[in-house]
This record gives structure tokens, C-alpha cells and sequence, in this order.
């Protein structure tokens, strides 16, 4: 039996000795080695051995996301696991972009765990699991197919003219009582267009709205330049 090989990123070494004894007792796993982040270790490591790398969301000393271009750099065909107790939307779009195919949380049960490691090892994507019956999990999937595959999904979320505004005064940095006054309603009704807002772009707070407004302003710039 061909066994997958790992790699274990993780700073934390209690849960790092950890994973690798669970991971070890799975005849069809071979640990090749668990490391902490160090740029010297990550330069000398030969992902031709590695089939797929088990990546701590939360490094310490490293932006989990550069780790991860760092090796798609070298080897665009290894496979990558991020492990985190919560992903953003954001985060996780950003991840995938660039070729991570699965994501573990790390309160999964070790069934959970095994599965996603195996799956991913075939080939498989696999989403936090809160995010698989979401509008999000099909932008995760268009985005795949390249960035004008997601922009057409984000696009085709139906936002009232109101909720345009506020959008906008979001990003721009109003405050829900200064976009009451500026549109002459009440924070309420602001709060629940806020709200509205959320729910259909699936997304997490009023600073990643105002990103949203952002990049789909600067992408309407880039096609009248083109």
C-alpha cells in the first residue's frame, strides 16, 4: 500500500508531537517530518517527498498565506491543509486562490481530521464545513475556475439601491448614525440594511464590506481601462 506522506507546519509543539503520533498510527500515513516555521527548513525542504502539507493557520513568526506561496512557488502540484480554529471568508478565498485545497478546524473530531487528509491527498477540495451551504462556498468554486468566474457570482447577489448606498457610506467610513443622517433614517433600519448586507455577501464585519466596496471599484476601473 502506498502510504501519503506529510509534512506537519506547526509552532505549537505539544499539538505539533501530537498530530504526529495520531497521524502515525494510520497505516496508510508516513509523517516525513513536523517543524516549526524556519526560513531555512522551508527552503531546504524537498516537496518532491511530500504529498500533502499540513499548514498551521496561525503561525507565529509567519504569514501562514506566504508559507504557502513559498512552496507553490517550488511545487505547484503539492498539496495543501490549512489547520486553524476559524477561517475568515476573506481568508479563506485568499488560501484558495492560491492552490490550498482543504481546511481543517481544529476542534474536527480525528475522523474529521483522517478524512480531509485523505481526501485532499486523492485530489478532493474540501471547505470549513460552515461555509459548504453558503453563496461563499460557490464563490470558492468559481474562483477556482479564475477571477472572472467569481466576480460573476459576487455580481449576481441582487442589492437594493439602499443597500448600494449604505455599501458605499460603509466605505467611506461612516459610522451607522452618520449614514442614518446622511440618508435620513434612523441607525435601526441602517443596522438592519448592515445586516442584509452581511447575510447576502456572506460576509463578517463592516471592514470587509468596506473591502468589498473597494475591490469592486477598483475592478470596474480596470475594465473601462481595458
Amino acid at each position: 500500500m502506498k502510504k501519503i506522506r506529510l509534512l506537519i507546519i506547526e509552532d505549537n509543539r505539544l499539538l505539533r508531537e501530537g498530530l504526529t503520533e495520531v497521524l502515525k498510527r494510520e497505516p496508510d500515513f508516513e509523517v516525513i517530518t513536523a517543524i516549526q516555521t524556519d526560513e531555512k527548513m522551508l527552503t531546504k525542504i524537498q516537496t518532491s517527498d511530500i504529498d500533502v502539507v499540513l499548514l498551521d493557520l496561525g503561525l507565529q513568526s509567519y504569514d501562514s498565506l506566504d508559507v504557502v506561496k513559498l512552496f507553490r512557488k517550488n511545487d505547484k502540484n503539492v498539496k495543501m491543509v490549512l489547520m486553524g480554529l476559524f477561517a475568515t471568508h476573506s481568508e479563506v478565498l485568499d488560501f484558495v486562490e492560491c492552490g490550498v485545497k482543504g481546511f481543517i478546524l481544529k476542534n474536527a473530531t480525528v475522523d474529521d481530521f483522517l478524512t480531509t487528509i485523505r481526501a485532499v491527498a486523492k485530489g478532493e477540495k474540501v471547505l470549513p464545513a460552515y461555509l459548504t451551504d453558503s453563496l461563499f462556498a460557490q464563490i470558492i468554486e468559481q474562483s477556482l475556475n479564475g477571477p472572472e468566474g467569481e466576480r460573476k457570482i459576487i455580481e449576481s447577489v441582487q442589492m437594493t439601491q439602499r443597500e448600494k448606498e449604505v455599501i458605499e457610506l460603509i466605505a467611506e467610513g461612516l459610522t451607522n448614525k452618520e449614514i442614518g443622517q446622511k440618508l435620513y433614517i434612523s441607525p435601526h433600519t441602517i443596522k438592519s440594511h448592515v445586516h442584509n448586507i452581511l447575510e447576502k455577501l456572506t460576509l463578517h464585519s463592516r471592514l470587509q464590506i468596506a473591502k468589498y466596496a473597494h475591490d469592486k471599484e477598483s475592478s470596474a476601473i480596470n475594465d473601462e481601462a481595458g
